[in-house]
């Protein structure tokens, strides 16, 4: 069954400037669609399309009847007094109409006895089952806590949020609605690694279908089985995941530029003796001369090949500062709080030359604000930091600021790098800022273009200790790319934080994790790293091998009989019927805290402990009560 249907489709918002041209494509019942294409191929605009909130000039386009569509990109506005809690809720719009009709139909049977209330309260009771009416609160919680909704973001006013958080909320919404249709726009954009991989699995186990577009290729490889590419207004097809992608498009590209070289090598030949027929033609011989057209028609006929083209790479490499020594920064006993909760305290660690570091991390646990220590931007409560005395920092921020976003491109590089006009128009140029882009103002720039201009300025200081902040995180994979080319290129020292994952299993060969206020220091690459965490979580999830049982001795009998044996029976059995009312108050406070991951912590750390207690005292009981009937027997 086809879900989706495009055909012929023609979009312009200038005239004469179609951003789609005759796009055709087809996506079938549960399938998993990347759609790519550089920025402004019109990847957007379909989504806009699809989901109504745009028209279109030429074509069809078909959505299966019946079928939701959810785009995440998109958020709703909601009344202003909605919480994020009211929000959420709104998922459940036909569970709770279900349940008024249903409590409606509870009062009328207590006064009517007609067979028909009866027919449609089962009819409803069962709709009403089978839609999750009785899981919405466990669902609820686990969408919540997987996406890093927190109890207290729950209770906030979702008008003030950020856009960020608006965003998760909003998939958080689309998830419980259980739309057939997933329109994800960038949907890892504002998600840490834990929350992304929470969003992957859930992705895999969807029965739904969706067209996703991310520039996280790790993302498209773990959740798209095909590909759509939007390239000058048309769809090209890939049938497979993005590593797939990039190996066929090579491939296409390779034999593109084959058959276009082949073409333009009989063309020249052709042309030179078209040129020679005429020659021989001035003499009057017409017979020749229509030779010679009929050869030029033929050309014209071979030219049927365009030469492919390649997205132009910067040419940008960083300037680089002699290290000396393998001190480069040495870090001990380091503490930091804000707002009354500690970041990380005792942290102990050393750095030396050749180091490339991925600092990873849930949002919210304190990584920019180590960076703003290592930079010297902000004061730790207590401990010691000391870089090497060769040490030159380069530095790129996740949130760019510059101190006159009101001046141009080149005015900009011309001040801040005190070079000439054509220095700073070369410069520019390297980083594909040409012609009358260098005159915009720095502030009309979008944050991946700020981004480039800030490495531009960066790629020239001589520096031998390089942190980043996020950069690939405003980034199309054309510019993920080309920082990358960049990054490989820098043999110092690296120092990054960020979520993407390609960027990070591409150049760590460390890891600090940011975890409870520790830093877990782990010396491999982020692979190894990935591998530890599973065999360890194997090894914890693993039942733990029973002692071999020893040879039971005989027990001396107890003084005071079975009196005191009974007493202490029932004391055994009170204790038991603790510790299990316990566990089950555990129970209810895990989901009451489900969407605080710490908090969640904690209650599971009880209630394993309190699992041992329990199997002690069962022990302790069934002791008890075989030397009790043995006292009797």
């Amino acid at each position: 069954m086809i879900d989706i249907s495009v055909s012929n489709l023609s979009k312009e918002f200038e005239v004469g400037k179609k951003i789609l041209d005759g796009l055709t494509f087809q996506i079938d019942q549960g399938e998993r669609v990347g759609l790519l294409g550089k920025n402004g191929a019109g990847k957007t605009t379909l989504f806009k399309i699809l989901t109504g909130e745009l028209d279109w000039d030429d074509g069809e386009v078909h959505i299966a009847p019946g079928k939701g569509v959810g785009l995440i990109s998109q958020i709703p506005v909601y009344p202003p007094e909605y919480t994020v809690e009211d929000v959420l809720q709104t998922a459940f719009g036909r569970i709770r109409a279900m349940e008024r009709e249903m409590a409606e139909l509870t009062e009328r049977m207590g006064r009517d006895s007609d067979p028909a209330l009866l027919r449609r309260y089962d009819a409803l009771t069962a709709a009403f089952e089978a839609g999750g009416g009785y899981d919405t609160i466990t669902s609820l919680n686990k969408v919540c806590n997987g996406l890093e909704i927190s109890q207290d973001m729950r209770s906030q006013l979702f008008s003030s949020l950020s856009g960020g958080e608006k965003t998760r909320v909003n998939l958080a919404r689309l998830i419980l609605e259980d739309t057939d249709i997933l329109l994800l726009d960038e949907p890892t954009n504002h998600l840490d690694l834990r929350a992304t991989e929470w969003l992957e699995e859930y992705l895999d186990k969807y029965k739904g279908t969706v067209l996703a577009i991310s520039h996280d290729r790790w993302f498209l490889d773990r959740v798209v089985k095909r590909v759509i590419e939007i390239q000058d207004g048309k769809a090209e097809f890939y049938e497979g995941n993005y590593s797939f992608y990039v190996v066929e498009k090579e491939h296409r590209y390779q034999e593109q530029l084959k058959r276009y070289e082949k073409e333009q090598a009989k063309i020249e030949q052709l042309e030179k003796a078209a040129q020679q027929l005429r020659i021989w033609a001035y003499s009057g011989n017409d017979k020749i001369f229509k030779r010679a057209q009929s050869m030029e028609k033929r050309i014209e006929r071979l030219r049927t090949t365009d030469k492919p083209a390649k997205e132009r790479r910067l040419d940008m490499k960083f300037g680089e500062r002699e290290f000396r020594g393998d001190e480069v920064l040495t870090i001990k006993e380091l503490k930091k709080s804000f707002d009354g909760r500690t970041l990380f305290d005792h942290v102990n660690l050393e750095v030396v030359g050749g180091e490339r570091i991925a600092l990873l991390g849930d949002n919210g646990t304190g990584k920019s604000t180590l960076l703003k220590i290592l930079l010297k931007e902000e004061e730790p409560d207590s401990g010691k930091l000391k870089m090497g005395p060769t040490v030159k920092v380069g530095y790129l921020p996740q949130i760019i600021h510059f101190s006159h976003p009101e001046r141009n491109l080149v005015d900009t590089m011309i001040y801040d790098q005190d070079c000439s006009t054509q220095t700073a128009r070369n410069r520019l140029a390297a980083f594909n800022f040409r012609g009358e882009d260098v005159f915009k103002p720095v502030s009309a720039l979008s944050g991946g273009e700020q981004s480039r201009l800030r490495l531009c300025m960066l790629m020239d200081e001589q520096i031998n200790l390089l942190i980043l902040d996020e950069p690939t995180n405003h980034l199309d994979i054309a510019s993920r790319e080309w920082i990358e080319e960049a990054v490989a290129e820098y043999e110092g020292n690296l120092l990054f934080v960020s979520h993407d994952r390609y960027f990070i299993k591409q150049f760590a060969t460390r890891i600090w994790m940011l975890e409870d206020g520790h830093i877990t220091d782990f010396k491999g690459t982020f692979e190894e790293f990935r591998a530890a965490r599973e065999r360890a979580k194997a090894q914890a999830a693993a039942p733990v091998k029973a002692e071999p049982e020893k040879p039971k001795k005989e027990k001396p009998k107890r003084p005071g009989g079975t009196k005191e044996l009974e007493k202490q029976v029932a004391a055994a059995e009170r204790a038991v019927a603790k510790a299990e009312e316990r566990q089950y108050e555990l129970s209810l406070k895990a989901e009451e805290v489900a969407s605080n991951y710490l908090e969640l912590q904690k209650v599971y750390e009880e209630q394993k402990a309190l699992e041992d207690e329990i199997a002690t005292l069962y022990t302790k009981w069934e002791t008890l009560a075989a030397e009790l009937e043995e006292a009797r027997g």
